[in-house]
């Protein structure tokens, strides 16, 4: 039996020199985030603070992933009204989801909230505003900006008081004044009326990957 010392200076040694299990490595703040007053929504271990379909989504290496035979919408259970939303997230060709935001819960987010569309290039024959970015059925987003699939793409969602933007990998895609647009998909979309309200993934069949998920209330 080795000696109780020399069993303490091996097992320093091996924290010392062998990798961390780093399970929170999809959710992490940058010092500036801290120092602006971002908070974790996602802290990388399990779904606590959200809502919804928690079995439609799983924590994956630190990841919170979109099951393809799953989905469906997981909500935060706090309402935010003005906040700047950041994720990343990383599509399967021809992914379909989405971002409700300032949503009631037992509706479709996109008419009774406002939808943000999560869509992969690969999604094909689409209406302009149902495109990458935009606000689903209202404003589309310019095109052009998205990542190809199995790549990770950076995104803020910002909403302060009538004006929403969406910016996309540093590129703003959408800049719409909520009191100037008028939906354009032949629906009413009593959401754009909204104040404040949930946010949620809204999965529709497709695997998708999201880390460094925060927020903060503006």
């Amino acid at each position: 039996m080795r000696p109780n010392w020399l069993l303490g200076i091996v097992l320093m040694f091996i924290a010392q020199v062998a990798p961390a299990a780093d399970p929170v490595d999809g959710a992490r703040l940058s010092p500036q985030e801290e120092k602006e007053g971002f908070v974790l929504l996602f802290h990388g271990k399990d779904l606590d603070g959200w809502q919804g379909s928690t079995d439609g989504y799983v924590v994956e290496n630190g990841l919170m992933v979109c099951k393809k035979q799953g989905g469906g919408m997981l909500f935060t259970k706090k309402e935010y009204g003005n906040f700047a939303f950041r994720f990343e997230f990383k599509l399967e060709p021809a992914a379909n989801n989405g971002v409700g935001i300032r949503t009631p819960l037992g509706c479709n987010p996109a008419y009774c909230g406002m939808e943000i569309q999560i869509l992969d290039t690969e999604y094909k024959n689409i209406q302009p505003w149902q495109a990458h970015g935009s606000i689903y059925g209202v404003v589309p987003a310019k095109t052009g900006f998205l990542n190809p699939a199995g790549q990770w793409n950076s995104e803020e969602i910002r909403c302060s008081g009538r004006r929403v933007t969406v910016t996309l990998n540093g590129e703003v895609i959408v800049d719409a004044d909520l009191d100037k647009v008028k939906p354009v998909d032949g629906h009413d979309h009593p959401g754009l009326k909204q104040e404040k309200g949930y946010i949620g993934f809204l999965g529709h069949g497709s695997r998708i990957e999201f880390r460094n998920i925060r927020i903060k209330e503006l």
